[in-house]
C-alpha cells in the first residue's frame, strides 16, 4: 500500500486538521468530525446537513458552503458517522426554520441519521429526512435494502440548498431535493479497486482486462464483471441501464464523476460519448459536471448521474454557490 498517510488510525482527523487549514470559510471541529460554514447558522434560514463516510472527498464536506450544506459529518473511511456527529452538525446549524437531512441510502447512514433526528426532535428541532437512492445498477446491496445512493446526492445537496439560501420553508426544501431524486439516476463502472487504508490491500481484484459494471462507491460488486471495452461502449451500457429507467429526453443534468484515480482527459472523452448518446435519444446536455465529486480513495472508474430537468431546477442549478468543490455565480 502506497499512500500519502502518517499512519491508518489517524488520515481523517489529519485530513480535517487540513481542510481547516485551506479553508477558513470552514469551521471544522476536527475532535468531534463536524463542519460547518464559519459563521454560525442564518436566523430563519432552513439548515442542511449531510454525511457519511471519509474516502468520497469532495463528498460531503467539500460542498459545505454558500448555497449548498450547511454542515457535514464525516465518518471514518467507507464507515457511516455516529448519532452523536449528526447531532452535533444538526444543533449547530439550527437557524429556528427547521434542518433537512441528506441521507444516502446506506444501512448505516439511514439508521444513524434516524437516531439523530429523534434527538434533535427532544431538543425541539424540527428535522426532515430525505433519502437519496438514485444507483440503478443493483436493487440491493451489500450495505443497503433497496438502490444506493450516489451521485444524485450532489445534485440534491445543490437545488436543495440553493432553495434554502432563498427563505424556503423547510416542507418545499424537502418536497424538491425529493424531486430532484425521483428525477436522477446513477450507474458506476470501475476499472481497478481501491485500498481502505485500515484494510492495507485492495478491496476486490480486477484482471487487467476486467472491468466491475454497476459498482457501488464502497467497491460493493456490481451487476456483473465484464471484459474490459472501449469507451463507447461503456457508455452505452451505463445509459442503456439508465435510460431503462429514466426516459432521457429533454433538457437534462448530467454529470461524468471520477472516482478518485481517473484522469480527466478520460472523463472527457466519456462525457463525449454520453452527450453523443442522450443527443441521439432526443436528450439535450443543457447543464453538465465532469471531474470527481463523489469518489472511492484512488479507484479507477466512472459514474454517470442524469436529472431530467425542469425550469425552476435549472434556477435554482444557476443560482450562485461558494463551497470548496463547486463555486460559480459569486
Amino acid at each position: 500500500m502506497k499512500k500519502l498517510i502518517n499512519s491508518a488510525e489517524t488520515v481523517v482527523t489529519e485530513a480535517l486538521a487540513g481542510v481547516a487549514a485551506a479553508h477558513p470559510s470552514l469551521s471544522v471541529d476536527v475532535e468531534n468530525k463536524v463542519i460547518t460554514r464559519a459563521g454560525g447558522p442564518r436566523p430563519g434560514k432552513v439548515g442542511l446537513v449531510s454525511g457519511g463516510g471519509s474516502g468520497h472527498e469532495p463528498l460531503h464536506g467539500g460542498f459545505v458552503g454558500y448555497g449548498m450544506l450547511d454542515a457535514a459529518c464525516p465518518g471514518e473511511v467507507f464507515t457511516s458517522p455516529v448519532p452523536d456527529q449528526m447531532l452535533a452538525a444538526t444543533k449547530a446549524v439550527d437557524g429556528g426554520a427547521g434542518v433537512l437531512h441528506v441521507v444516502k441510502n446506506y444501512t448505516g447512514d439511514v439508521l444513524n441519521f434516524q437516531m439523530a433526528a429523534e434527538m434533535a426532535a427532544d431538543d425541539g428541532i424540527e428535522v426532515v429526512p430525505v433519502v437519496i437512492n438514485d444507483d440503478v445498477a443493483v436493487e440491493d446491496s451489500l450495505y443497503t435494502a433497496g438502490r444506493r445512493g450516489t451521485g444524485a446526492t450532489v445534485f440534491v445537496e445543490k437545488i436543495a440548498g440553493a432553495l434554502a439560501e432563498e427563505g424556503a420553508g423547510l416542507a418545499v426544501v424537502a418536497a424538491t431535493a425529493r424531486e430532484v431524486n425521483e428525477r436522477s439516476r446513477s450507474f458506476g463502472v470501475a476499472l481497478t479497486s481501491c485500498v481502505v487504508p485500515a484494510a492495507g490491500k485492495p478491496t476486490f481484484e480486477l484482471g487487467e482486462a476486467e472491468a466491475e459494471l454497476g459498482i457501488g462507491i464502497h467497491g460493493e460488486p456490481g451487476r456483473t464483471r465484464a471484459t474490459l471495452t472501449p469507451a463507447k461502449e461503456l457508455a452505452a451500457v451505463a445509459l442503456d441501464a439508465i435510460s431503462a429507467d429514466l426516459p432521457v429526453g429533454g433538457d437534462l443534468l448530467v454529470m461524468v464523476n471520477g472516482m478518485g484515480g481517473t484522469p480527466l482527459i478520460e472523463l472527457y472523452l466519456m462525457f463525449n460519448e454520453v452527450r453523443k448518446y442522450l443527443e441521439a435519444r432526443g436528450g439535450h446536455v443543457a447543464r453538465n459536471l465532469v471531474g470527481n465529486y463523489i469518489t472511492s480513495l484512488e479507484m479507477q472508474g466512472f459514474s454517470v448521474t442524469v436529472c431530467r430537468l425542469t425550469d425552476e431546477l435549472t434556477r435554482l442549478w444557476d443560482a450562485p454557490v461558494d463551497t470548496p468543490a463547486l463555486r460559480w455565480g459569486r
